[in-house]
């Protein structure tokens, strides 16, 4: 099978596998036991938070391991938020965008269930955040602001160094959902907008996104933001997260943003090579079969995902298309893995513009993403397998 969905997960990379074994094997100890396999574990627990930081360009200590992204997300938005309010002062007032992920919506929701006032920033027709109606919502009463580093849909990368400044100015905590970004993207720039002030406050990461293990995750919190847990229980990284630390999975994640961070110069030049053949091929494809094939989010760039490519395909039926893809052997997907068996239309692509309706573009979708173990036989083999599952998927 030619596996092309990357941006749902990656499969776990040798490294991470050879690093994790003896944690699943031999040392296997509660890390919060005092006897000596229990500190065995601690140490490698420690040595993982110590290796993650390095990688994030964040302290030890302002690492918290968790379940994976999703929780890294509500943690940051359901801990922080209030935590902010109680310790600061601040209004019950939230701000993100349209184009978040689940992760962060559902969140938002619930504080908005709560009594909170939620502002949700449009973007562009690329998916890029409007940073003038950012600013025209965020006060200096803001308790938080959550921008993603870069869309999982359509791989646009936000201006976060703007959003960073703005939030800094004001003085409010920025949360960035980094998930899609932590194995192409630069996180020692990213954590570098931000300082005890303001900006960039907090990260969240994903392992399975970048060769780890599936489950695992964390999420960086600058030392001075306040942090209320959100499970409660055993009081576990350091009472900010309770539950006993899966050590072989904060291993892998720790092993994973490590090697991502050593050959990101390489493996962006690598990708982007690859996306530019699978775009112009996927173009050409639709060219020659009369079908107006559309790429969405930022053009290929500094302002996309290195391995990213995103189309709909007006007029014809995307599952079909996948559908084809995969019986040919190649493995697509339509848009977010955690909406996949939703009947709704992209949220994404609707606040792009796209039109939602039953026959609408945004239900169109056909997401082809690159990554450690993309080669050009992959996309070889989608661009093969594509003029008959266009032909066979007109509406």
């Amino acid at each position: 099978m030619h596996y092309l969905d990357h941006a749902a997960t990656s499969p776990p990379t040798r490294e991470v596998l050879e690093a994790v074994w003896p944690y699943l094997v031999q040392v296997t100890a509660n890390p919060a036991s005092v006897h000596t396999p229990g500190q065995q574990a601690r140490e490698g627990l420690e040595r993982a938070r110590a290796t993650a930081a390095a990688a994030i360009g964040c302290r030890p200590g302002e690492v918290v391991f968790t379940s994976g992204g999703t929780e890294s997300d509500g943690l940051a938005v359901l801990g922080i938020a209030p935590a902010v309010v109680a310790a600061r002062g601040r209004d019950r007032h939230l701000v993100t965008t349209a184009v978040e992920h689940s992760a962060v919506l559902e969140p938002a929701r619930e504080l908005e269930r709560r009594g909170w006032r939620v502002d949700v920033v449009g973007v562009d027709g690329e998916g890029r955040v409007d940073v003038a109606a950012l600013a025209a919502v965020v006060t200096e009463r803001t308790a938080l602001v959550s921008v993603m580093h870069a869309n999982n849909e359509v791989g646009t990368v936000q201006p976060l160094a703007e959003v960073s400044q703005l939030c800094a100015r004001r003085g409010v905590a920025l949360h960035v959902d980094a998930v899609q970004s932590a194995g192409v993207l630069d996180l020692r720039a990213l954590w570098s907008l931000g300082s005890a002030a303001g900006g960039v406050a907090a990260v969240s990461v994903s392992a399975h996104k970048l060769g780890g293990l599936r489950g695992s995750g964390l999420l960086a919190v600058r030392s001075g933001t306040p942090l209320e847990p959100v499970a409660l229980g055993g009081g576990q990284e350091r009472g900010r997260r309770s539950g006993t630390v899966d050590v072989a999975s904060a291993v892998g994640l720790a092993t994973a943003l490590s090697a991502a961070a050593a050959r990101r110069p390489h493996e962006v030049v690598r990708l982007e090579a690859l996306r530019g053949r699978l775009v112009a091929g996927v173009l050409a494809a639709g060219e020659e079969a009369g079908v107006s094939v559309q790429l969405t989010g930022a053009a290929p760039g500094p302002g996309r995902l290195p391995g990213h490519a995103s189309f709909v395909l007006p007029g014809l039926s995307g599952e079909v298309v996948l559908a084809e893809l995969d019986l040919a052997g190649v493995a697509c997907s339509s848009g977010s893995a955690c909406s996949a068996d939703s009947d709704d239309a992209s949220h994404v692509l609707v606040a792009m513009g796209l039109d939602g309706g039953p026959a609408g573009a945004a239900r169109t979708s056909v997401r082809a993403t690159l990554g450690w173990s993309s080669t050009d036989a992959d996309v070889d083999a989608l661009l093969s397998a594509l003029p008959t599952a266009l032909a066979r998927a007109r509406l």
